[in-house]
């Protein structure tokens, strides 16, 4: 049996069907989820990449598409699709992944992860016999090891839920949640719109989706999870940045707990999470761009619990989660090719 080890030299198991390593497809590789996806599995210690898939882009080399690439790998776009494959990763945009599994057979024995918001809420997580399991590592970890397929989070989503889940664990939302946040550019994908070109983007500053952005139901429906019977108001104002790749959510609700209640509340409910951690020391985007991570701030001010979320939208918010994801349904360290440096200056 070959053995794995991450940096740590633990050992892994190897994928199931005793394989050497684990055979990974791309649909919609040439997009910047499917970009990122194929950074972080170019370099997976146990990961080979079967195909990456792309209409557009079919024959050309990855890295004439993703130029930073260049010298990392000689991987062409493919038009043609494989079964021969253990994990399939859709980077398709919403509405388009139910498209592709409506029009393509996938065995049973393929796991599928799905980057798209199609399959995250329990009335859609359904499709043609093949069920998905919702992909919050920090919420359904044990759910997601013996799972089939998998709806992959969205950005905003978990970096609102990783904000506010410890507090439902304990049924202690009873109040409105007030949250302001702030997202890249990068976070409204590829294709350009009149809100993604530089000279609009660029020393702007723009609120959208104001109280009624469509993560706001994937986060209630992971409260519900945790608090049943949660109703109360998300009060959520999303803002496009004029960064190209991060999260910054600052939430308060009304809470009973004090501050060193509330950092022993998050820190135990994290504990044991290795991309979450929690602080009530200040922090800020730089941490945190480039890598797989969570950072949490929490504070308190008179009656109200202050917490700062922090994360990078294309990793923890999209491909580094479904690494993450791939990692827990192959039995190997969570952390596996996801060790990766922040940005720092």
């Amino acid at each position: 049996m070959t053995e794995f080890k991450d940096n740590n030299d633990a050992t892994l198991a190897p994928p199931s069907g005793g394989r050497g390593a684990i055979r990974t497809g791309i649909i919609g590789g040439a997009g910047y989820t499917g970009g990122e996806m194929l950074r972080i599995l170019i370099n997976h210690p146990n990961v080979e990449i079967a195909f990456v898939h792309s209409n557009s882009n079919a024959g050309n080399y990855v890295y004439q598409v993703h130029t930073d690439l260049f010298g990392d790998t000689d991987l062409k776009f493919a038009a043609e699709l494989s079964t021969d494959i253990d994990v399939l990763f859709l980077c398709v945009g919403h509405g388009d992944a139910k498209k592709f599994l409506e029009a393509n057979v996938i065995p049973d024995s393929v796991k599928i992860i799905d980057l798209s918001q199609d399959f995250r809420l329990n009335q859609n997580s359904t499709l043609n016999g093949k069920s998905f399991i919702y992909g919050l590592p920090e919420l359904n970890r044990e759910a997601i090891k013996t799972a089939s397929n998998i709806a992959n989070p969205g950005c905003f989503a978990t970096c609102l839920q990783l904000g506010l889940l410890p507090l439902a664990s304990k049924g202690l939302l009873n109040n409105e949640v007030h949250v302001t946040a702030t997202t890249g550019s990068t976070g409204a994908g590829q294709s350009l719109s009149p809100t993604s070109h530089f000279t609009w983007r660029n020393d702007n500053l723009s609120v959208y989706k104001a109280f009624s952005h469509q993560h706001l139901n994937e986060i209630g429906q992971s409260l519900r999870q945790l608090q049943a019977g949660f109703d109360k108001a998300i009060n959520f104002i999303p803002y496009r940045g004029d960064f190209t790749r991060g999260i910054i959510a600052s939430i308060y609700t009304e809470s009973d707990l004090s501050e060193e209640e509330a950092l022993a509340l998050y820190q135990s409910y994290y504990d044991g999470h290795p991309f979450t951690h929690v602080t009530n020391r200040n922090i800020d985007l730089k941490q945190i761009v480039n890598t797989n991570k969570c950072f949490i701030q929490i504070k308190k001010h008179d009656n109200k619990i202050f917490i700062i979320s922090i994360m990078d939208n294309l990793l923890k918010g999209a491909s580094g989660q479904a690494v993450q994801n791939m990692n827990l349904l192959f039995g190997l360290d969570e952390r596996a090719g996801l060790r990766l440096k922040a940005i720092g200056f």
